[in-house]
């Protein structure tokens, strides 16, 4: 019945979708209700300052699965196409299915390799979701990388099935009824991957449990996220249009209610390990693929929530939570500024498994501290973010950000001004810093990228990505 051994701990990885660091009660929120993820931190370890890859699903998803940025797996944007034969939302009309992540290896397939059964419940989003991939023998994966939450397109070998309940519920199902069979009939260790598309839009009423919602709109202040600004002056464009208080109400209503039924969600989860015995030998992580604006410089929305994209910090931080009792200290609220690409090094660490391409990956191992060790033997004084032609550099203090070719360029004195609210790329004071961070800047992601998947060559839009990037110019939409 899964795996007893202390040295071969179970892994569950819970991955929400488009979920702000913000938005958990544990993390300060006193609106949103979240008492399981606030167990899993009473329970563990929270980061404050753990950080995508790219503040976009596909591109922050395959970098968290292999520890690569983008211009070194080469999905820079959500994938609008080559996921399923379903081709409805195929804005090329060929139904093209494409393993997006084919050749690169991922934690999970070392895992497999390494004697652990792994499984996959929920969302996927990293092309030809018809087949299992990346070393999982279960394989239950939404269709596309979102849609309604009753009736939600889910693969059923070579078709596209609409699912009867709460999607929400459903992914929960499916991780549960893996996790019975596992347990029943398999003594490896397992590892599951539990991957919620909420909070993701859409947020209607209609497509959530009608008492949650309910009680959001009607009650709730809504005081924990931003009202009234305006984007900054450069943004030519934004994605989702909130155009009065009613319309923020009701967003905001959806927004909490899916994060609310996903941590009943999680809860069902926990309860099944502490049940079977297996909690205290299953390290738990809960996170979010990208971060959300929800308000938050007048915006809604992730990375493309603005033409030009944005790395502004509600964007790119994202919720972790780590947890193992009797293993992985517990209550403890963690600083250190880290990434989704250090996850694959991290877990592989923890589990005593080789990295593969080591020397060629960004990211740096942090399992020490779940032994309550300090972080040592690597740089966790900045992160590095990209998305498309637009990169980030972010140290405690100061963010610099770069737009190719033209700009506008942006940096921020985080501990003057938290909000980013005033940009001081154009003063002169500043002038010796913004040329060093761009140096710095340089210097890394020339250190990291394949030429031939260079974002920075790459027409992206935020609009989504249907080929292979370094192929065309038709990837990008």
């Amino acid at each position: 019945m899964a795996s007893q051994d202390r040295d071969r701990p179970n892994v569950l990885v819970i991955l929400t979708d488009d979920q702000g660091a913000w938005a958990m009660g544990c993390a300060g929120n006193a609106e949103i209700r979240t008492p399981n993820l606030d167990r899993l931190a009473n329970t563990g370890m929270r980061f404050e300052n753990f950080f995508c890859a790219s503040p976009v699903c596909s591109p922050a998803r395959a970098s968290l699965l292999t520890g690569r940025i983008p211009s070194q797996h080469g999905v820079h944007d959500w994938l609008r196409g080559g996921n399923t034969t379903d081709t409805a939302e195929e804005p090329d009309g060929k139904g093209r299915t494409i393993e997006y992540l084919a050749g690169i290896p991922g934690y999970t397939d070392v895992m497999a390799d390494h004697g652990y059964l792994c499984g996959l419940s929920g969302k996927w989003h990293l092309g030809d979701a018809h087949h299992r991939q990346k070393g999982f023998e279960y394989w239950r994966v939404h269709a596309k990388g979102g849609g309604p939450y009753y009736g939600a397109p889910m693969i059923a070998g070579d078709r596209v099935v609409k699912a009867e309940g709460y999607v929400t519920d459903v992914i929960t199902d499916n991780a549960l009824a893996f996790l019975e069979e596992q347990a029943s009939a398999d003594d490896r260790p397992f590892y599951l991957g539990v991957h919620y598309t909420a909070p993701h839009s859409p947020w209607q009423r209609e497509h959530h449990p009608a008492e949650l919602w309910d009680a959001y709109h009607n009650d709730c202040p809504f005081a924990s996220v931003p009202d009234g600004l305006t984007p900054p002056d450069w943004v030519e464009r934004i994605s989702i249009p909130i155009k009065d208080a009613a319309a923020r109400r009701a967003t905001l209503a959806g927004y909490f209610a899916a994060i609310t039924a996903m941590d009943a969600n999680v809860g069902r989860l926990l309860d099944w390990l502490e049940a079977k015995g297996l909690r205290e030998n299953t390290l738990v992580m809960f996170t979010g693929d990208n971060g959300m604006s929800m308000g938050h410089h007048g915006l809604y929305g992730k990375g493309n929530a603005t033409f030009p994209l944005n790395m502004f910090d509600s964007a790119v931080k994202v919720p972790v939570l780590i947890s193992r009792p009797g293993h992985v200290p517990e209550h403890v609220v963690n600083t250190h500024l880290l990434s989704h690409y250090d996850v694959m090094p991290t877990l592989l660490d923890y589990l005593g498994m080789p990295i593969p391409g080591a020397s060629g990956l960004p990211g740096r191992s942090f399992a020490g501290l779940f032994r309550g060790e300090p972080l040592e033997g690597r740089d966790h004084v900045m992160v590095m973010d990209e998305y498309g032609p637009v990169r980030m550099i972010r140290t405690e203090q100061w963010k610099y950000v770069h737009r190719y070719p033209y700009g506008p360029h942006e940096l921020y004195d985080l501990v003057n001004d938290a909000d980013e609210q005033v940009n001081l790329v154009d003063r002169p004071e500043e002038r010796d810093r913004v040329v060093a961070m761009r140096r710095r800047l340089t210097e890394w992601f020339r250190q990291y990228v394949d030429p031939s998947l260079d974002g920075t060559k790459e027409a992206v839009s935020g609009r989504g990505q249907v080929g292979l990037a370094g192929l065309g110019d038709d990837a990008f939409v």
